[in-house]
């Protein structure tokens, strides 16, 4: 094999890589070294802000294969004819931890993925659970203190997360699915994705339809108990991303079947409720699944940095004949997702490669941070011009739509949905069996514990009020084993 020459960045050639220069060989170091400048300078630049939230995740490439036909719903050319397939990136991730810590701790798990079309790039940005905590993204960074860790100690506090959970009802359905043995999966292999928001799909005869997205696990669910999520946590703080790699790297390629739920507008205004809470689910008996295609991760990248930490995801990343919805979370989301990787990764991430569109980019954005300007070259930088063949094409025009009310106002988000116990309730009845049901209480009681403070008894018995209203039996379990003693009123009331 032929070698190379070792090179500076510019590309010039050196020798002295090991040995600073000195004033003799014990001498004090001369500033003129500059290569020893350039190698550290870089050094101590390898790293960039870590991501507020889905800090600790792995990603993987792969692809999709369209196997069966939606394009009654969407005009989207991805969705065009079964058979068609596309590049993917896929990154998981947990939500609340540090970039160190451990994968296996009790999370949701982002499931974010980036689908290369020819119609531009489609971001998929959702969780490994179908609801969230909260309705509003106003509420979000309050949230997330909640997850984070207290102002003075700098520790985790079941105190606080607990306190914001039981002022907020709306958080129910979530908690109780964080605190099953959903919570702590076995890997990202074996846990389920949603895009969890409602997103509206619209066809080629400009008619929208409301739809979700499921990706379904082919390798089986499978989830750690507790005391087996702690106690790996410990041996291998890595364990999912270490299992995915040797999946993949073993010839073990993980899939996902994609299927869409879909709601007309008609059945959206009849809905029992609101059917952009994310919240809330809509019930598979009436919404069935609609099997879509077939998602499989088969390559690790080269380089975890370049492709996984440098990866940028925005639900703002749509393409012709899939958009948004109502839904305040996605809707502030919409913002503030790309804004964070302004901030984090630069202004120009979208020329990355594992961020960049493989088909054409045409726009008259230039310069900034890391600007490469391979693609436009002296092209103007404005619009209209005389010189470019840029043109915009009618085809891809939004869809135009009225709106139900014209009043401007912050509305409350619970008024007239506050319903925040039935589908929590039917979870526990209905979707746990009795193993689950069993763990669920042990995970709660286990995570309640740990609250302290002048406050403790008031935050449990708020909290428990909010058990008791989704099933009698749930709130009875937990009250039993935390010990506290329990009276009609709190069986009745909740704040």
């Amino acid at each position: 094999m032929d070698s190379k020459k070792l090179t500076l960045s510019s590309g010039a050639p050196y020798y002295e890589h090991q040995d600073s220069q000195t004033v003799g060989p014990r001498g004090p170091v001369l500033l003129q070294d500059f290569i020893l400048q350039e190698n550290l300078a870089h050094f101590v630049r390898e790293r960039i802000p870590e991501r507020i939230v889905h800090a600790k995740g792995t990603g993987a490439y792969g692809k999709l294969t369209i196997t069966h036909d939606i394009s009654k719903y969407t005009k989207a050319k991805l969705f065009s004819k079964v058979g068609n397939s596309c590049k993917m990136f896929a990154r998981f991730s947990t939500v609340g931890g540090e970039k160190g810590s451990a994968d296996t701790a009790r999370d949701p798990r982002g499931f974010a993925l980036k689908f290369y079309t020819e119609d531009g790039n489609w971001d998929l940005v959702g969780n490994n659970t179908p609801v969230f905590f909260i309705k509003d993204a106003k509420k979000f960074p309050d949230f997330i203190h909640t997850q984070k860790r207290v102002p003075k100690t700098n520790l985790k506090s079941a105190t606080m997360m607990w306190d914001f959970w039981s002022l907020n009802p709306e958080s129910l359905h979530q908690v109780l699915i964080l605190m099953s043995d959903r919570g702590t999966p076995h890997g990202f292999r074996h846990m389920h994705g949603f895009g969890s928001h409602t997103f509206s799909m619209i066809n080629a005869n400009n008619e929208r339809v409301w739809v979700k997205f499921h990706f379904k696990t082919k390798q089986g669910v499978k989830n750690f108990t507790n005391e087996d999520a702690v106690k790996m946590a410990g041996e291998n703080p890595d364990f999912a991303q270490e299992d995915l790699c040797n999946a993949i790297d073993n010839g073990d390629f993980p899939k996902w079947t994609m299927y869409i739920q879909v709601m007309t507008e008609d059945q959206a205004r009849d809905f029992r409720w609101n059917p952009f809470d994310i919240t809330k689910v809509w019930f598979q008996g009436d919404f069935p699944l609609i099997e879509v295609g077939e998602m499989e991760l088969n390559e690790i990248p080269v380089n975890y940095f370049a492709h996984v930490e440098q990866s940028t995801f925005s639900p703002s990343n749509l393409i012709d004949g899939i958009s948004f919805s109502p839904d305040k979370m996605l809707q502030g989301r919409l913002f503030s997702y790309p804004d964070a990787h302004r901030y984090r990764v630069g202004v120009n991430a979208h020329q990355l490669e594992v961020n960049r569109c493989p088909f054409a980019v045409n726009n008259y954005q230039r310069d900034g941070f890391m600007a490469d300007s391979s693609l436009y070259q002296d092209k103007p930088n404005y619009h209209p011009n005389s010189f470019d063949d840029i043109t915009a094409d009618s085809a891809y025009k939004n869809f135009e739509y009225e709106l139900d009310n014209n009043h401007v106002a912050s509305y409350n988000r619970n008024e007239n949905d506050d319903d925040h116990y039935t589908q929590p309730g039917l979870l526990y009845t209905k979707a746990m069996n009795s193993e689950d049901r069993e763990n669920l209480v042990h995970n709660i009681v286990e995570s309640m514990k740990g609250i302290d403070g002048p406050k403790r008894d008031e935050i449990i018995n708020r909290q428990l009020c909010h058990f008791f209203r989704a099933n009698i039996e749930l709130g009875m379990k937990v009250a039993s084993q935390l010990h506290v003693n329990i009276d009609a009123n709190m069986m009745n009331h909740s704040k």
